[in-house]
């Protein structure tokens, strides 16, 4: 009986090393967290707090306005404030846990004074937020936490133009 012997030749050989190498690392690399903490600059952490002070803020504010505001457009404004912001904090609250990044989590105390009182706060509000968003989209340095403030930046300016057509209704 003979027996066939397969032979590889050299040149071969480096080839199958550096594939097998890639898809080691590959699946390495994905048992880690995307960056861990080591990507996020100190401006990058500060701007994730800021904008989770502000969204849980933005949700409290807008329950405040759903239930106690007198105007059908305040409390529709409202309603759109704790469906966008909520939305918004679940997926900071996701960067954050890739980049193993904390953020606050106790609840703002906010009061209602008036409909207007409220809109002008947004209006604000909103103006401050967007020049921080682009400011953050334009030079954050982790590129998940500039995709997050570049996509909200677009939510936040929607809030400001509905936050100033809102207000221009009240007397």
């Amino acid at each position: 009986m003979k027996t066939k012997i397969t032979v590889i030749p050299k040149f071969c050989i480096l080839p199958l090393v550096i594939a097998a190498l890639s898809v080691a690392g590959v699946a390495a690399a994905q048992d880690t967290p995307a960056g861990g903490s080591s990507s996020l600059s100190a401006k990058d952490k500060m701007f994730m707090k800021k904008a989770a002070k502000g969204g849980m803020m933005e949700v409290a504010m807008g329950k405040l306005a759903d239930e106690k505001g007198q105007s059908d457009d305040v409390k529709s404004f409202g309603k759109r404030m704790v469906a966008d912001h909520n939305k918004a904090n679940d997926e900071l609250k996701k960067i954050a846990a890739q980049k193993n990044a904390k953020l606050p989590t106790k609840e703002p105390t906010v009061s209602w004074s008036s409909d207007k009182a409220y809109m002008d706060a947004m209006v604000k509000d909103h103006e401050k937020d967007l020049a921080e968003f682009q400011e953050e989209a334009k030079s954050g340095s982790d590129p998940d936490v500039k995709k997050f403030a570049d996509d909200t930046a677009k939510m936040v300016q929607e809030h400001l133009d509905l936050a100033k057509q809102t207000q221009s209704k009240l007397k």
